[in-house]
């Protein structure tokens, strides 16, 4: 299916979408001519020079020790995900254990262990999709979902901002990640949330179910679909 963007100077930019279609033409640069590329800048033991971010205000880490790790070959074609090429998909074989709500195509879910972040949850459809080839009807869903969790956790006191992650490199199947970062700490600010989110004392687990319910309520009032009381 064909659509029209505006372009530069006001010339229409003609693309393309399929779920499964790459770019084309190719990327200027395959993977070993970027591999290439870094080993340049690399030293003679391989490893990149540390980067800007450690200098801002919100890396995690002092950079006085700190090293880069050695940059790995390229692996192409890349394994197979869970949920891919016969691969298992822990998330069609969901018991509903986490589920804090749920409607017919969607589920939202806290993990077994509280971490540090006040409350994370994971948005995924009940379907198997990822996310290109995630079907117009459910994104349209997806994308008012995306909304109303995000209202949802910033609506908690003492909660500044909902932060959404999408990575997907471990599983097929869709999974959408929402930390809830607290107020007050600008130090955590930013796309490094997701390591404190690690180094941080866990949340108390009562404290998080309580958040989680409260949520899930939110966004069945909101959006609709069932809050679990679990």
């Amino acid at each position: 299916m064909a659509r029209e963007f505006p372009g530069p100077e006001s010339e229409n930019v003609h693309l393309s979408f399929s779920p499964t279609a790459k770019y084309a033409p190719k990327m200027p640069q395959s993977p070993d001519d970027i591999y290439a590329r870094a080993l340049v800048a690399a030293g003679p033991d391989g490893r990149l020079p540390l980067s800007r971010l450690t200098a801002w205000e919100i890396f995690p880490f002092e950079p006085d020790g700190l090293r880069v790790v050695a940059l790995m070959k390229p692996e192409v074609p890349e394994p197979p995900r869970r949920g891919e090429l016969g691969k298992p998909c822990n998330s069609c074989a969901s018991t509903g254990e986490g589920v804090i709500w749920e409607d017919d195509q969607w589920r939202l879910l806290t993990f077994k262990e509280p971490s540090g972040a006040p409350l994370v949850v994971m948005l995924q459809p009940k379907a198997h999709y990822d996310l290109p080839n995630l079907p117009d009807d459910l994104g349209s869903q997806f994308g008012r979902l995306i909304v109303h969790i995000a209202r949802a956790l910033e609506s908690l006191p003492n909660i500044a901002r909902a932060h959404v992650s999408r990575w997907g490199d471990g599983g097929a199947h869709l999974h959408v990640f929402f930390f809830a970062r607290p107020e007050g700490f600008v130090q955590l600010r930013g796309t490094c949330f997701a390591i404190w989110d690690d180094l941080l004392p866990a949340t108390p687990r009562d404290v998080r179910d309580v958040d989680a319910r409260t949520v899930a309520r939110t966004l069945a009032t909101s959006y609709g679909g069932d809050a679990k009381e679990n």
